[in-house]
């Protein structure tokens, strides 16, 4: 009695200690030093060397010869670049037909020249460079706006037209200080032998557009919003290019100590609502501008400070948003791609290797140089400050181990996401991953109880992810673009109701479990439905039987029951056989062709097969990453009834 009176005293404790543990970590950042320590720890920008300076051969003579001299062979290409502007036309396709790319197109391979020939005149010195570089330097100070109209505000003031009286900051306006500020710290000394006009312009436009704005100005991407919706990407994203700029260009020591401590605490806004479990609910694809954008501010901030941010990498919240890029690996080739994310995206290898050695992952380590590329001159289309610290460590990267780690099970209880395979570090035989979470994710999809189903690493049930982003992405139509629905993921509709966006339709009962011979993963999706469409249970189960098969079963009730459809999306064609088996002839590019079949009861439900037709302007990203073959399967149920129970079996034939 008395033992058990004890631990009832002692267990209130236990949990305080937990809860203050926990809670210790919030503000990682900006709680470790006041503003006067800061100001302390921070190098003074005159004495501040990143990278060794222009007149530093000896420095650069260890930068990586290869990707220097790549870097001139693409520049040389540029010497005779006409510089464009970009006519207010351009800007107003946003408003006019939707189209973001031509204007895109033009603003981003100006700032790709620019970066390139800072590149190529830092290894030559010869000032071969200097007058194209000037030449860009002004041309994108004469710029109206350094962002994209995609991103104004949708105002009828505006109407596709920045209003250069009101600056205000998004992606690529940050982006963009970075290479203004990393052409002074360069080449600032070349510049002034022609004019003291031209670094005097790049700190004025500078800070005119992005650092005072960013001072004194509430910008959405720095806080949770109204309904509660944690930052996305655009925070760390933005704050990495504030960071560069103003460590690089700031020369008043307390105008940029106070900047670095908003840059942290704007940082911690991001940092303290992210799932303990390192999940992106962004994707893998976004995963380099998200959890890898808080690392380039983490790997500036270390630099800026002889380390005194180093202690942050010991942190388990940081150490598994890393992990994550990994995690959610399918393939050489493929990852996981639910919400907005591409199938296929590209790795930042450099980056993700030196984020590994940070937090001492050498699984991670191994994974980014399993991705390095040989040098071919391109300096990559965002984050141009990697190039830097990739120059310098292409010793190392070149031996180091290269491997996929293809972890056997993954569960991330936060994001609330299965990934599963046959077997641990091979990508034979089946893969499969499924999710609950809820329908206000960022770039989010209305796809709760969705999974996917590859095999040797390549599609076979698939997620279709995100086409071309148009002016509609982003707007109130952005659920009228199919592949944002739920009736075009594995998800059924009921009653005629699809899942609507919004917090409150989220996925409850949410169970994982995981042994040698299987993984399951359930929820109830009853939620995640209006209550128009008369749900009062639908309970999802979703199995791997390694080595055999895949098991989805949902056991529903329902107030009422005139209609259910079940849907899945592959990327081949499809054929009903037999009655209770719907064939998928599987045959990715360049592998072997095998059929596979789904069996259902025929009793209960009739499979239809259709080709999904891609007619719209947001349709060319979906040809782009999969081919005109997107197939949606429905399976009718033909006498629905308020109780009911229905299984499906993916297996090869």
């Amino acid at each position: 009695m008395a033992l058990n009176m004890m631990k009832l005293l002692i267990l209130p404790i236990l949990l305080l200690l937990s809860v203050g543990s926990w809670a210790q970590k919030q503000n990682l950042l900006s709680g470790k030093y006041t503003v006067d320590e800061l100001g302390k720890v921070l190098i003074p920008q005159a004495q501040w060397t990143p990278f060794p300076r222009l007149d530093d051969r000896a420095g650069w003579a260890k930068a990586d010869k290869a990707m220097m001299q790549a870097f001139v062979k693409k520049a040389e290409g540029y010497l005779n670049y006409e510089w464009p502007f970009i006519p207010a036309t351009k800007s107003l396709l946003i408003e006019r037909t939707g189209d973001r790319n031509e204007y895109q197109t033009i603003s981003f391979k100006k700032r790709e020249v620019l970066g390139t020939m800072i590149l190529a005149e830092i290894y030559e010195n010869q000032g071969r460079f200097v007058d194209p570089i000037i030449n860009g330097v002004w041309s994108i100070c004469e710029e109206s706006f350094w962002g994209v109209p995609a991103h104004l505000p949708k105002t009828k003031e505006l109407s596709g037209l920045m209003d250069v009286s009101k600056p205000f900051v998004d992606l690529f306006a940050a982006e963009t200080a970075t290479f203004l500020a990393w052409a002074d710290y360069y080449l600032g000394d070349k510049f002034d032998k022609v004019s003291p006009q031209i670094r005097k312009r790049i700190y004025n436009e500078t800070n005119y557009r992005v650092l005072e704005p960013l001072m004194t100005k509430h910008h959405g991407f720095m806080t949770s919003n109204a309904n509660g919706r944690r930052p996305n990407n655009w925070n760390p994203w933005i704050c990495s290019n504030w960071l560069n700029a103003v460590l690089l260009l700031e020369k008043d020591q307390n105008k940029r100590t106070q900047a670095v401590q908003k840059v942290l605490t704007v940082l911690d806004n991001y940092l303290n609502p992210h799932p303990l479990d390192g999940g992106c609910d962004e994707g893998p694809s976004y995963w380099g501008a998200a959890a890898a954008s808080l690392f380039d501010n983490l790997a500036l901030l270390n630099q800026a400070s002889n380390d005194a941010f180093r202690y942050v990498y010991e942190d388990e919240k940081i150490r598994n948003m890393g992990r994550f890029i990994y995690r959610v690996q399918i393939g050489p080739e493929y990852f996981l791609n639910f919400a907005d994310a591409d199938p296929q995206p590209k790795m930042s290898a450099s980056m993700i290797y030196r984020f590994g050695k940070a937090i001492g992952d050498e699984e991670m380590m191994k994974f980014g140089a399993y991705y390095r590329e040989p040098e071919d001159g391109s300096i990559g289309r965002f984050h141009y400050f990697r190039n830097f610290y990739s120059l310098f460590m292409q010793d190392e990267y070149r031996k180091a181990p290269q491997g996929l780690p293809l972890p056997k099970s993954v569960w991330l209880p936060d994001l609330e996401v299965m990934v599963v395979r046959d077997r641990a570090g091979s990508t034979d035989g089946l893969f499969v991953a499924a999710k609950g979470g809820n329908n206000d994710e960022s770039h989010n999809h209305n796809d709760i109880g969705n999974y996917v189903v590859y095999y040797n690493g390549l599609p076979l049930l698939i997620d279709v992810g995100r086409g071309t982003y148009t002016r509609k992405t982003f707007s109130d139509g952005r659920y009228d673009i199919w592949y944002n629905r739920s009736d075009y993921h594995n998800v059924p509709t009921i009653n005629g109701h699809t899942q609507p966006p919004g917090p409150q339709f989220k996925a409850s009962n949410v169970a994982f479990r995981d042994d040698e011979a299987s993984a399951q993963f359930s929820l109830d999706m009853a939620p995640s439905y209006p209550a128009e469409a008369g749900v009062t249970s639908w309970q999802r189960t979703i199995r791997l039987n390694r080595g055999r098969n895949v098991q989805v079963q949902d056991v529903v009730s329902l107030k009422n029951a005139t209609g259910l459809t079940h849907h899945l999306m592959t990327s081949y064609p499809a054929e009903v056989g037999k009655p209770g088996e719907l064939i998928i002839h599987y045959q990715p590019q360049g592998h072997s062709a095998k059929d596979f079949i789904v069996k259902y009861d025929a009793r209960k439900m009739q499979p239809v097969v259709e080709k999904v037709k891609l007619e719209a302007m947001e349709d060319e990203g979906i040809r782009t990453k999969w081919g005109d073959t997107i197939y949606r399967i429905n399976f009718k149920v033909i006498s629905p009834k308020k109780v009911d129970k229905f299984d499906f079996v993916v297996a090869e034939k």
